[in-house]
């Protein structure tokens, strides 16, 4: 298919979606907001980007990303810089800098076609380690950071009695899918919020007004900063969970259309939203499987509903700006904390059906060695080796929160695992293991533990 067919094609799928699921399209788009919010927040407040900005550039990069690939991909704080900018309390610059080297490294790994060598290599149940990983992550940052600190009925309008209300209505939504879950969620938030804001809460150095945009080199210690505080942590985290699990996700919870978006592409996309905006202090931002989890689970399933969010972020950075820092610091945590929890359990149970089958390119080998086709199906040693990679990367990413050191240490323990195999394949003159060869699922299944009812499928 051509580009412009391509194009064509996504631009039908984006608008029969919209017609026919409006409200599901519009509680999706809204399924990342427990990850942009609390992050974007802090952020602003702590004068570490422009707002404004933010706002702009993330708002167009949304309506890019539905526009080109038709999915509901996420447009989301890279959240190794985001932690790092809000506990250093970094300058706009330090801030800018570190998204800038985020934008150079994946631009280079994209270019060069490393990004489809290690989605090549890279096992299976590692990237589902990763995966796990973030969703457990984002379940911590909501119940312990969010939730936790909340008293059980103080204050009125934000306490954990309304936090198990939201736990509650998220198990009516999902035995009644058809109800917008997050879209009623973040109503009745931003209805508390603006009812209880007091007059106080308004900074008058928050005063709307028309964007103008202000760019800006970072100063040679700000790179430094920038690039060695935040950037290295980030870059694992964002070829691995932004990039490799972006494209399996997608691959599952899509199969059919539109295309599974290729490594190089949403490379490419992540570095040039970073080399763009970054200039003019909008925040880090990249791609992740924990939020295009997050909307599929809310009701997303084309481009359309990230378009919306993209214009809806766009029009308030244009003519808003920082005028809505008072309200969006007042919306409850325990409803965006319930929200957060959500998008995490979501993700994590692409995990459950790690060990089903084999590896493709595992399964390639015997295919060209025996003459099989098919998925073939892992011995029930495979299925614990492979639980125990998965369950070593979770603890790797988790013990550490550093995703480099799970996915470094689930390398290790799936080619330990495999060691004697090896040997014994050379002694008796067999070869080398060759790597997996498929980019994708074959056949309809799926890499990531997802089943397919239709053309949407569905999350299990």
């Amino acid at each position: 298919m051509a580009f412009e067919d391509s194009l064509k094609a996504i631009s039908r799928h984006n608008i029969h979606t919209l017609r026919t699921s409006p409200l599901a399209e519009l509680s999706g788009s809204l399924g990342d907001l427990g990850t942009l919010l609390p992050l974007m927040i802090a952020m602003a407040l702590n004068n570490s980007i422009d707002l404004g900005s933010t706002l702009v550039f993330s708002g167009l990069a949304n309506i890019l990303t539905g526009a080109f690939y038709g999915i509901p991909l996420p447009v989301q704080p890279m959240k190794a810089i985001a932690a790092v900018a809000i506990s250093q309390k970094f300058s706009k610059e330090e801030t800018a800098a570190a998204g800038l080297t985020m934008g150079i490294a994946v631009f280079v790994l994209s270019a060069t076609g490393l990004l489809r060598w290690l989605h090549r290599v890279v096992p299976v149940p590692v990237v589902k380690g990763i995966q796990v990983g973030a969703g457990l992550s984002l379940v911590i940052s909501g119940g312990g950071s969010m939730i936790k600190p909340l008293g059980w009925a103080s204050p009125a309008w934000d306490n954990r009695i309304w936090a198990m209300g939201a736990f509650v209505f998220l198990l009516i939504a999902v035995l009644a899918p058809r109800i917008p879950y997050a879209l009623v969620v973040f109503i009745v938030g931003l209805i508390i919020a603006g009812a209880t804001m007091a007059p106080s809460d308004s900074d008058h150095s928050f005063a709307a007004g028309i964007w103008h945009p202000h760019p800006f080199v970072p100063s040679g210690k700000a790179w430094k900063t920038g690039a060695v505080d935040a950037a290295i942590p980030q870059l694992p985290l964002t070829t691995l969970n932004s990039v490799l699990a972006v494209v399996s996700l997608s691959a599952s919870l899509f199969p059919t259309f539109p295309p599974t978006p290729s490594t190089t592409s949403i490379g490419l996309s992540v570095s040039l939203a970073n080399l763009i905006g970054c200039w003019f202090g909008a925040m880090p931002v990249c791609h992740g499987s924990g939020g295009l989890a997050g909307q599929y689970r809310f009701g997303a399933r084309s481009g359309s509903s990230i378009i919306l969010l993209g214009t809806v972020k766009l029009v308030l950075g244009l003519f808003v700006g920082e005028a809505i820092i008072p309200i969006l610091k007042n919306f409850p945590q325990g409803l965006l904390g319930m929200m957060v929890l959500a998008a995490g359990v979501e993700l994590s149970k692409v995990g459950q059906s790690v060990a089903e089958s084999r590896d493709l390119w595992e399964q390639a080998e015997d295919d060209n060695e025996n003459g099989r086709r098919g998925l073939a199906k892992a011995t029930e040693q495979e299925s614990k080796d492979r639980w125990m990679v998965m369950l070593i990367t979770v603890a790797g990413c988790l013990a550490f929160k550093n995703d480099a050191v799970g996915f470094i240490a689930g390398l290790v323990w799936h080619w330990g695992l495999r060691a004697p195999e090896l040997v014994e394949r050379v002694r008796h003159g067999h070869g080398s293991v060759r790597l997996r060869q498929d980019d994708g699922p074959e056949q309809g299944e799926s890499l990531l533990g997802v089943n397919h009812d239709g053309p949407e499928g569905r999350m299990v």
